[in-house]
């Protein structure tokens, strides 16, 4: 029930922006599908779904800093976490919960030193859907795959995705 109390409150925080609504949707979608098939416990699950539906919701704090477009991984990574924290604990999210979510959030866009399942799975459902939204050629794709992608679910998914080989 949590979890769909988050995707509501998400969907009405990034209302009007119909794109980041989907790409949240879309990233939680795979996170979820990763997380199942790596054989997650309950808690780092459900942990990993929060994440996933808060993970680009610094976004919309950086473009009213920087303007429309001008929010890096960086601000984001920034500007989340203080939101994030907000939304959860008037959600009734645990104290635990969001601590670790928010730290997902606070880096979601650094590719180093990833400190769980959790983290690594998060990556891998983020870049699944970016590869699309962002239009990515094959080669691209069959890099990056091959540099970030750790679990077995989440390589398994971009070969048959995307058609490459890793």
């Amino acid at each position: 029930m949590q979890l769909q109390k988050l995707t509501e409150a998400m969907i009405e925080y990034m209302g009007g922006d119909a794109r980041r609504i989907q790409h949240f949707t879309k990233v939680h979608a795979f996170a979820n599908l990763i997380g199942r098939q790596e054989g997650l416990d309950a808690a780092t699950q459900f942990i990993l779904e929060a994440a996933a539906l808060t993970h680009d919701i610094g976004i919309k704090n950086g473009e009213a800093k920087f303007g429309a477009g001008k929010c890096s991984g960086k601000t984001q990574e920034l500007e989340g976490p203080p939101v994030a924290a907000e939304l959860l604990a008037r959600l009734g999210f645990t104290d635990a919960v969001r601590e670790r979510v928010c730290y997902l959030i606070g880096h979601h866009h650094s590719y180093d030193n990833i400190d769980g399942l959790d983290y690594q799975i998060l990556l891998e459902a983020d870049f699944l859907v970016n590869f699309y939204e962002d239009g990515l050629s094959q080669a691209a794709i069959k890099t990056a795959c091959a540099r970030i992608f750790k679990t077995e679910s989440g390589l398994k998914l971009c070969r048959q995705m995307y058609g490459i080989e890793v």
